[in-house]
């Protein structure tokens, strides 16, 4: 038996979390002098409305190695071998530090920890992926194979509505802010081996969904599109996650696609309107 475990920077759905009965290990948030775990005290929606109202902005922590200690041994002790896939080792240490607890149980061997190189939607769709090997008796060394692989064809977009968040955290000074929003400039991410890179500026809306649509058809071609997944995760922004959702399914047909809230941790950096698009 294999038990998979992922955190809650996955952003997993909660159909796919009881289909697949995966843990979630949840990172920590830190707003207006209060933490929270990440999707268990406090919801996605009422922490985007105070993480709007702040003027800073909220502080993310990863989860300890005793708190994936914990967690490994409750399935070890169980029968179970485990799979943990974490969030990208380039943007938290949730993944050294799920290394930490394995290297210090003796059964360590049983564990295995994978870097999705990814947040969101991206790491969402791994853990959908291991899953379903899963399920289908594949070996666990052949999971992780596999799950290697797809990880290396995964794209993902990040597409900022406004970059308040970024002011708040140091990335961009008040002034370039102030000049951005006044221009309208829109901007758009993209994953590069785990890490994140600005990939377009776009100026206006309109030009901006234009050119999002744009990359996506270019990345789609170079896709197996008869078994394609897809995910998209949004702040706050239903309606046009829906409007991608829609195009996405009438253009390229996928296998399965879902939509869901980004939770605290993501939605930090993502900000209000942030969407995150995978596949």
């Amino acid at each position: 038996m294999v038990k998979i475990i992922t955190d809650s920077a996955s952003d997993l759905p909660k159909e796919y979390i009881k289909k697949y009965n995966v843990e979630i290990v949840p990172l920590t948030v830190e707003l207006e002098g209060k933490i929270y775990k990440d999707g268990v005290d406090i919801t996605t929606e009422k922490f985007n409305q105070l993480m709007i109202k702040s003027n800073q902005l909220p502080k993310t922590a990863h989860p300890s190695p005793e708190t994936f200690k914990k967690v490994f041994l409750k399935y070890i002790n169980d029968g179970y071998d485990i799979l943990c896939l974490t969030i990208s080792s380039k943007l938290s240490g949730t993944y050294q530090s799920a290394m930490i607890a394995k290297n210090n149980i003796k059964t360590s061997e049983k564990i295995f920890v994978f870097d999705t190189l990814a947040a969101s939607s991206g790491e969402a769709l791994q853990v959908i992926k291991a899953s379903k090997l899963i399920q289908k008796g594949e070996k666990i060394k052949e999971v992780l194979r596999k799950l290697t692989e797809y990880r290396n064809r995964i794209n993902i977009l990040i597409l900022l509505d406004t970059l308040e968040n970024i002011v708040k955290g140091g990335r961009l000074t008040k002034i370039q802010g102030v000049i951005a929003k006044i221009l309208n400039f829109k901007i758009i991410l993209h994953n590069n081996e785990g890490a994140v890179e600005m990939l377009e500026k776009i100026r206006g809306k309109k030009r901006f969904f234009k050119k999002v649509l744009e990359i996506i058809d270019e990345r789609m071609k170079k896709l197996n599109l008869s078994n394609l997944n897809v995910g998209i995760t949004h702040v706050d922004n239903i309606e046009e996650a829906m409007m991608f959702k829609k195009i996405i399914e009438e253009k390229y047909n996928p296998k399965d696609i879902f939509v869901n809230h980004m939770g605290a941790t993501i939605a930090t950096y993502a900000g209000k309107g942030g969407i995150i698009i995978s596949f």
